[in-house]
């Protein structure tokens, strides 16, 4: 398993990126039915698409930016993310 917070362990940034997001994704598909997928990483922006029950959710907006951002920006502070389909 990958630790997203361990830096010199053998893994590239991207790649504890990307284990960070599935992780992100298991509890948003567990808790709330909904999905988050990585779309792209490119010079420090992370775009991501929500799926599932976050379509048409008044909340989307919040889930981005507050539990998906803010969840990477912890272990990532400088990646910016983004909603892939905005």
């Amino acid at each position: 398993m990958i630790a997203p917070n361990q830096e010199g362990n053998g893994f590239t940034e991207e790649e504890r990126l990307k284990a960070l997001l599935e992780k992100i994704n298991a509890y948003i598909d567990h808790y709330h039915g909904g999905s988050v997928e990585w779309v792209s990483f490119d010079d420090r922006v992370l775009k991501v698409r929500l799926g599932g029950s976050c379509l048409g959710c008044p909340l989307l907006p919040s889930t981005l930016h507050g539990w998906v951002e803010g969840t990477i920006r912890q272990f990532f502070p400088d990646i910016q993310v983004i909603d892939a389909d905005a």
